[in-house]
C-alpha cells in the first residue's frame, strides 16, 4: 500500500483520473491495481497494489502520470480488509468509466479488554467464564456500532471503525454496561480499559496504522481510566455532534502534550527495559524532568510513580516469556532486568498474587 499526500487543489475526480492511468500500464510492471482511498479533507490518498517491489510501483507511476508516491509499505491483504473493510473497488464504481471513490482511509481504532483483578484470578475457572460473557457483550456492542473486529485476543480486542461517533459511543455503551452489570453478571473481579485512537493506515511507521495503533495500546495499558480518548479523537466526536451532551466526566481525553509524552515514554522504555542496571534516574535525564516531576507526571497520567511503572513493565515482559515456556525462572529474571531470582519472585507475587514458580505449575498442567 502506498500514500500520496496530495496539493490542497486535488479533487476526487483527479486522483480517480491518476488511479485510470496506473490501470493503463501497470501490466508492463508485473502490478495489479486493487483499489484506492481518497481523503479530500486530509489530502491524502492511498493505493492498494500487489507488486514485485516497491521500485515496481515507483516506476509504475512515475510513467503514468509522474505522482511519485510518498511512502510504500507492504501489508496483509487480509489486515487491510480487515481495518478498512474491502480490499477491492466497491462494485457501484466498478460500472462506470471514472472509477471515483470518496472512501477515506482515515479510521478510529478501539483497543478494549476486560483483564482479571489479578494473574491468580486469571486462572479461577469461575472468573474466566464470566470474562467471557462480558466479551460477548462487548462484541455484540461492536457489531451494533458498525465496528470491525480486527483482532481478538484472550485480554482484548482490536476493532476498526469508520466513524468516530460510532467509535466513542460504542465504548460510552461497553462502559455503561460493564458498570451495570448487565445480565447479573459480576465484575467485582475483572477491570475494563479502552483506549480509543484514530489516523491513517500508512503513516511515518512502517506497518498498517502502526503509529495508530501504538498509542491506542498505549492508552489501553497505561492510562489510570477506564475509556481514554486521544485529543483527535474528542475534537472529531465534538464537531460531528455539537448539539449532543459533553462526553462524561469519566471520559479521560488526553491533551497533545500528553500524547506526546506517552509515546515518548513508551519509546525510551522499549529500548532500555532489559537493561539490569537501567533506573528510574535516566527516565529523569531523557526527559529533563526532576526526580518529582517525574513522579508527579507518571503518576497523573498512570496512577504508578517511575520504580513501579518500570517494575509492572518488566513483570508483564517476564509473564510473556514465562507463557513461551523456553526459559526457566532464573533464566527469565534474568532477561527482564532483575537482579536477583528471588527479588523477581517477591515482585512477581506482590504484583499477580502467584508465586512464579506456582504460576508455571499451572500453565503446565
Amino acid at each position: 500500500m502506498d500514500r500520496h499526500n496530495v496539493s490542497e487543489g486535488v479533487t476526487a475526480e483527479i486522483v480517480a483520473d491518476l488511479h485510470r492511468e496506473d490501470l493503463k500500464i501497470q501490466h508492463r510492471y508485473n502490478c495489479k491495481g486493487l483499489t484506492y482511498w481518497f481523503d479530500d479533507e486530509r489530502k491524502t490518498a492511498f493505493c492498494l497494489y500487489e507488486a514485485p517491489n516497491e521500485e515496481a510501483i515507483k516506476e509504475m507511476h512515475a510513467k503514468a502520470h509522474g505522482q511519485v508516491p510518498n511512502k510504500i509499505i507492504e501489508v496483509d491483504r487480509s489486515v487491510v480488509e480487515s481495518f478498512l473493510g474491502r480490499i477491492e473497488d466497491p462494485e457501484k464504481s466498478k460500472k462506470i468509466t471514472l472509477n471515483i471513490i470518496n472512501d477515506p482511509a482515515f479510521r478510529t481504532i478501539m483497543v478494549v479488554g476486560i483483564k482479571p483483578g489479578s494473574l491468580k484470578q486469571a486462572l479461577d475457572k469461575e472468573i474466566n467464564f464470566t470474562i467471557a460473557r462480558q466479551q460477548k457483550s462487548i462484541t455484540d456492542n461492536i457489531t451494533l456500532f458498525k465496528g470491525r473486529l480486527v483482532k481478538q485476543n484472550p485480554d482484548h480486542f482490536l476493532v476498526s471503525f469508520y466513524s468516530v461517533t460510532n467509535a466513542v459511543l460504542s465504548a460510552l455503551k461497553i462502559e455503561s454496561e460493564f458498570n451495570k452489570g448487565i445480565g447479573g453478571i459480576d465484575n467485582s473481579h475483572t477491570r475494563l480499559h479502552i483506549g480509543l485512537n484514530s489516523g491513517i493506515p500508512v503513516d511515518q511507521a512502517n506497518g498498517l496504522f502502526e503509529d495508530t495503533l501504538k498509542a491506542a495500546y498505549s492508552y489501553f495499558d497505561l492510562v489510570n481510566a477506564t475509556v481514554v480518548l486521544s485529543s483527535e479523537v474528542k475534537e472529531l466526536y465534538e464537531s460531528e455532534n455539537m448539539n449532543l451532551p459533553t462526553l462524561p466526566a469519566t471520559i479521560v481525553a488526553l491533551t497533545p502534550p500528553e500524547e506526546k509524552f506517552l509515546k515518548g515514554l513508551v519509546e525510551f522504555t522499549e529500548r532500555e527495559w532489559r537493561k539490569t542496571c537501567f533506573t528510574t534516574d535516566e527516565f529523569s535525564r531523557h526527559f529533563g524532568y526532576s526526580k518529582s516531576g517525574l513522579y508527579r507526571k507518571l503518576m497523573a497520567l498512570t496512577g504508578k510513580s517511575p520504580n513501579n511503572y518500570l517494575r509492572d513493565y518488566r513483570l508483564r515482559m517476564a509473564l510473556s516469556y514465562l507463557k513461551k515456556k523456553d526459559l526457566n525462572i532464573s533464566e527469565v529474571a534474568f532477561e527482564t532486568g532483575f537482579n536477583s531470582p528471588a527479588y523477581f519472585s517477591k515482585c512477581f507475587h506482590e504484583t499477580f498474587g502467584i508465586l512464579p514458580s506456582h504460576y508455571m505449575k499451572s500453565i503446565n498442567s
